[in-house]
């Protein structure tokens, strides 16, 4: 007993420092990445889209192919490990991007983003599963949202820093953006570095599917099913203003590097605050119920940005976006982990994936289609709507679970 809590708390001390390392690459690329494209490589509103929906495309047939494998894995470690290691490769690739000739740069990057999603989806789905079967289920609201406090920490520091080194540069010049493409790949070896120390128990090789199995048969699971509609229909709504966001920040608002961290900056803050108060809100009154009170918050932002372009307004309202953005992050990955058990939980997981992968790749497009046939404001109050709306299924998928529970005692009695 004594030796499997110390063998837990290693794991979690190793996730925490990995966890550190993705945030610093993360925050390194994704926030600047349509800022190097649009300023850079000239890249035009189709093209922005496309930095957000061309990788969840590819991450669809990523999901597939990685739940095919992972269902066939003895032990999940090494497969996770490297398909971060491969992903992050890719950043070597975006730092010769600018020597190409202009006519063909920015869709060689956006290529890259997209193609990158491919041993990246292997990752994230594979870390799931990992880490699912590496926490038990008692300790996961605490831990996850003490890992995801310290991770907008760092990610908070580290943009931070980095939007004041790019300010002292011109937008428009590569160079800085090409260093921290480097810099990023170096953190993404730390990454790999602390996957590998994990300790993983070996899968009972009689558990380990042999067989080609899409896994259909998740789909029998109702507390699942309903979690998978909730959550693809929220989905929906916050990712189609992914796009927009940067478009208006960059392009309505003259965001510069500078601004954009200090954006990113004041979300993490308020990420802070408010993560353990959504892990303890979550403890007492369930992931479901807190979901509904976190997607009205997420409702508000779209709203609330296209109100004024003014920058220090903007930075405001990402600080109260961040608020709720804790609660969503945090809440349906425990959600995913308490509708789902050991024994199909990976499939699960690669199944909810592939359909989320599907959003993802609609969503932004979906915006971007309506910035260009009507007007960003237009744009904005669908994604608002939408994203309010997903509170009421949300409220029905409570009220399914709660009388599911109390049946299950009356039956136990």
């Amino acid at each position: 007993m004594a030796e499997s809590f110390s063998t837990l708390k290693l794991n979690e001390k190793l996730s925490i420092r990995n966890g550190i390392a993705t945030t610093v690459v993360l925050n390194i690329c994704n926030n600047y990445f349509p800022l190097f494209a649009i300023s850079v490589l000239g890249a035009t509103n189709y093209q922005v889209g496309l930095i957000s929906s061309l990788p969840q495309f590819i991450g669809m047939f990523a999901m597939l192919l990685g739940s095919l494998i992972l269902s066939r894995l003895e032990e999940k470690k090494k497969f996770t490990a490297y398909s971060f290691l491969a992903a992050r490769l890719f950043l070597i690739a975006m730092f010769f991007v600018i020597y190409l000739p202009i006519e063909f740069r920015s869709w060689v990057f956006v290529l890259l983003i997209g193609f990158m999603n491919l041993p990246g989806s292997f990752a994230n789905l594979s870390w799931q599963s990992f880490i699912g079967d590496i926490i038990p289920d008692e300790r996961r609201s605490g831990f996850f949202s003490e890992r995801n406090r310290v991770m907008t920490i760092v990610g908070m520091i580290s943009t931070f820093m980095i939007g004041i080194l790019l300010q002292q540069s011109e937008t428009s010049n590569p160079v800085p953006f090409q260093l921290l493409f480097l810099v990023a790949f170096s953190f993404g070896l730390l990454e790999f570095y602390y996957l590998m120390k994990h300790i993983e128990k070996k899968n009972d090789k009689k558990k380990v599917n042999k067989k080609f199995n899409l896994g259909l048969y998740v789909f029998k699971s109702k507390p699942f099913v309903y979690f998978l509609i909730c959550s693809l229909f929220f989905n929906f709504g916050w990712q189609m203003a992914w796009s927009l966001f940067s478009i208006y920040q960059i392009k309505y608002a003259g965001a510069t590097a500078f601004w954009i961290s200090l954006f990113t900056v004041s979300n993490q803050i308020a990420q802070i605050a408010s993560f353990k108060w959504w892990g303890r809100m979550a403890d007492k009154h369930s992931n479901a119920k807190m979901l509904i009170f976190a997607s009205l918050g997420m409702a508000s932002t779209p709203i609330l940005t296209m109100l004024s372009t003014n920058l220090v307004y903007l930075v405001i309202v990402n600080a109260s976006s961040g608020l709720f953005l804790s609660g969503i992050v945090l809440l349906l990955f425990n959600h995913l982990l308490e509708v789902t058990n050991e024994d199909n939980r990976s499939t699960c997981i690669s199944n909810y994936n592939i359909l989320l992968a599907l959003i993802a790749f609609i969503a932004p497009q979906f915006g971007v289609f309506l910035l260009e046939y009507t007007n960003m404001d237009i744009a904005m109050i669908v994604s608002g709507i939408l994203r309010g709306s997903s509170a009421i299924l949300f409220f029905f998928m409570f009220l399914y679970l709660k009388k599911r529970e109390v049946y299950s005692i009356h039956e136990n009695i």
